[in-house]
């Protein structure tokens, strides 16, 4: 059985009357990507400062690698990289000074870090100068530079706070990339995001809001187990037609259709009802099989719809 790396018990941060993080409980395997998601405000960054010991529980516990983290910050701070949402790197320091700053909280030796900068230069493809100035950088380029900063000390357990937030699609899937490779190497990756695109490449994860768990699992398991019946985007002639079948699908109880692009995607709640309703209107629209998403478990669990 794989190793537990992260176990956390009925876990609440409350800042006066307001919970943060509202006792909540979940497990994390060592060398996989877990994902943390849910939209801004959910509870996902302070969940990760206090695993990480910067912040103290209100309650619960919280343990990595079996040790209670509130007592034990010390010990655990050298197997733990934490890469936060806002930007982690000097700006008017060289890309150099800023690794040698970031080995020195973690008392590295020079040569060491020297070696370890050439190493993970290497493996992001960095194709600028150490001497560069990170406020010069492209911003894509800037996160792959604090990723490396978060990596200097070699860390067993990585958490990556919205790594991905604000940079181009191109640099997202570069990242993952990088995500992926981590993990390949025995690394334990705790990923937030709100992009739910990306939660694909995440083992299992965890679906938050307002501070509480809504959903647990594999990303495959939660798209069945919230959407048992298949989808079909529907593809119209005219697309003018397209309100009045919206209208006439979701006043039946045989499926339930929204705005897709010019023409229409439904949620099939009874398949015979429905292909006998599209067969009767083959000359206004065409069908063709629309396979149900991570996002609409997200909509459907957090937004309601």
């Amino acid at each position: 059985m794989t190793k537990e790396i992260i176990r956390v018990e009925n876990l609440t941060v409350a800042f006066g009357s307001f919970k943060a993080v509202d006792g909540i409980s979940f497990d994390v395997k060592q060398g996989e990507i877990f994902g943390f998601l849910g939209a801004n405000g959910a509870g996902k960054t302070t969940t990760i400062r206090t695993i990480c010991g910067l912040l103290n529980p209100s309650a619960g516990k919280v343990f990595v690698d079996g040790k209670d983290v509130s007592s034990n910050t010390s010990a655990l701070k050298p197997h733990i990289g934490y890469m936060s949402q806002k930007f982690t790197l000097y700006k008017d320091l060289s890309i150099r000074e800023n690794m040698e700053f970031a080995g020195a909280l973690y008392n590295m030796a020079g040569k060491d870090i020297k070696k370890r900068s050439k190493i993970l230069a290497d493996f992001i493809k960095l194709e600028f100068d150490e001497n560069t100035i990170v406020a010069d950088l492209p911003g894509g380029v800037k996160q792959m530079v604090s990723l490396c900063a978060t990596l200097l000390h070699e860390p067993d357990l990585v958490f990556l706070d919205e790594p991905t937030a604000g940079v181009s699609p191109q640099t997202r899937a570069d990242f993952w990339g990088l995500i992926k490779d981590l993990a390949g190497r025995g690394t334990t990756v705790f990923v937030t995001t709100h992009y739910m695109d990306e939660a694909a490449y995440c083992g299992r994860i965890v679906l938050m809001d307002a501070g509480k768990i809504v959903a647990a699992g594999t990303p495959e398991e939660l798209v069945s187990k919230n959407f048992p019946k298949p989808f079909a985007e529907l593809i119209f002639k005219n697309v003018s037609a397209a309100e009045k079948i919206k209208d006439e699908i979701n006043t039946s109880a045989y499926a339930r259709a929204e705005n897709y692009g010019a023409g229409l995607r439904a949620e099939i709640i009874d398949d015979n009802q429905f292909k006998n309703f599209a067969g009767k209107n083959k000359n206004i629209f065409e069908t063709k099989p629309s396979a149900p998403t991570l996002e609409d478990v997200f909509l459907k669990l957090v937004s309601g719809r």
